[in-house]
C-alpha cells in the first residue's frame, strides 16, 4: 500500500484558521462530551420515570411505558434523529416549525434530545429489572409501616435499585457517548465529524481515524475508572459489588 504517513500532521495548522489540526479534534471531543451528558441526563431522568411505571400495579401506567419502550427500542438511531430533525419541523404549525428550524445549533439539541430518548427505553428497562429483582419483603415492610407509593419507590425501592443496576447503566453510559457518533448525519461536528473533516483537508485518513479513536477510548477509560469508584462507594453487602 502506498500511503505516505505523517504523525506530524497534528501540528500543522488547519484550513479552518482555528488552530492545529489537534485543535480541530479536542474541540470535535469537547463537542461530543457535551451531547452525552446532556443526553445521558435526559435518558436516565426519563428512564426513571418510564421504569418506574412498567413497575406500578395500574394496567395503564404499565401500558404507557410498555408503548415508549417498544417505540424508542425498536426504531433506529439514525431513523429517530431524521425524524425529529427533518420531519417534526414540517408536521408541526408553521410558527413552531420555523422556530425550530431556525433555533441555533439545532443538530446539538436535537442530537442530545434525540439520543437521550433513544437511550431512556433501554435505562427503563434496566431500571425495571433492579426494582423487580428485590425482595417483596421490602415493598411489604413499606407498606406496614404506612408509606404511600411514593415515598416506597422514593426512599425504599429506588436507592436500592440504582445501586443494584448501576454496573448495566455504566455500559448504557458508554454507548450514549458512541451513539453521539450518529449525529452527525444531521450535521453535527462532534470528535467523528472533525476527524472527516480533518482527512478531508489533509488526506490522512489513517491519522485523523487513528486519533479519533484514542480520544474516544480514553474519554470511555475515564467515564468506567469513575463509575468503579462510585459502584465501590455506593455498594450494597451481599448485591453483586457489595462485599
Amino acid at each position: 500500500m502506498n500511503y505516505n504517513w505523517n504523525w506530524h500532521i497534528f501540528l500543522e495548522p488547519n484550513p479552518m484558521g482555528t488552530g492545529t489540526y489537534l485543535d480541530l479534534l479536542l474541540s470535535g471531543l469537547v463537542v461530543t462530551v457535551k451531547v452525552s451528558v446532556l443526553a445521558w441526563i435526559i435518558a436516565l431522568v426519563t428512564g426513571s420515570v418510564i421504569g418506574v411505571l412498567r413497575t406500578l400495579p395500574s394496567r395503564t401506567a404499565s401500558w404507557i411505558g410498555f408503548c415508549w419502550v417498544e417505540f424508542f427500542r425498536n426504531m433506529p438511531l439514525l431513523v429517530q434523529l431524521f425524524l425529529w430533525f427533518f420531519v417534526l419541523p414540517e408536521l408541526l404549525p408553521r410558527t413552531a416549525g420555523l422556530w425550530l428550524k431556525q433555533l441555533p445549533n439545532a443538530p446539538f439539541w436535537t442530537a442530545a434530545i434525540g439520543v437521550g430518548l433513544f437511550m431512556s427505553a433501554r435505562v427503563a428497562v434496566q431500571l425495571q429489572a433492579g426494582i423487580t429483582s428485590l425482595p417483596r419483603g421490602q415493598k411489604q415492610a413499606s407498606t406496614a409501616l404506612g408509606l404511600t407509593t411514593v415515598q416506597t419507590y422514593r426512599y425504599v425501592l429506588l436507592p436500592m435499585a440504582f445501586r443494584i443496576i448501576l454496573p448495566p447503566l455504566t455500559s448504557e453510559f458508554l454507548n450514549t457517548i458512541k451513539n453521539s457518533a450518529v449525529a452527525i448525519t444531521i450535521g453535527l461536528i462532534e470528535l467523528t465529524g472533525q476527524a472527516r473533516s480533518m482527512q478531508e483537508f489533509s488526506f490522512q485518513v489513517f491519522e485523523a481515524f487513528t486519533a479519533a479513536t484514542v480520544l474516544y477510548l480514553l474519554l470511555n477509560f475515564v467515564v468506567v475508572t469513575a463509575m468503579r469508584f462510585l459502584e465501590r462507594y455506593v455498594a450494597i453487602p451481599g448485591y453483586i459489588t457489595g462485599k
